[in-house]
């Protein structure tokens, strides 16, 4: 399983708080990329686990607070 900032974006708008099974449909759904799909089958399916986000998902989904992105008061 792997995750780009691309196929998480698929996710950005999916029903949160989610289940395994919510989220394939929802991306399935949104004509979301194969790799995504495929990427939530791979995911343990423990008593209909719950997840909240896409960092429940991808632990190391870059947030607002990382130093991903551009920092303007850089320039």
């Amino acid at each position: 399983m792997y995750w780009t900032l691309d196929l998480a974006a698929s996710l950005a708008d999916a029903p949160w708080p989610a289940t395994k099974d919510e989220l394939i449909d929802y991306a399935t759904r949104i004509g979301a990329p194969m790799e995504v799909v495929e990427n939530l089958n791979e995911l343990e399916d423990e008593d209909e686990e719950v997840y909240e986000s896409i960092l429940d998902i991808w632990p190391d989904y870059p947030t607002r607070d990382d130093d991903y992105f551009f920092d303007e008061e850089e320039y």
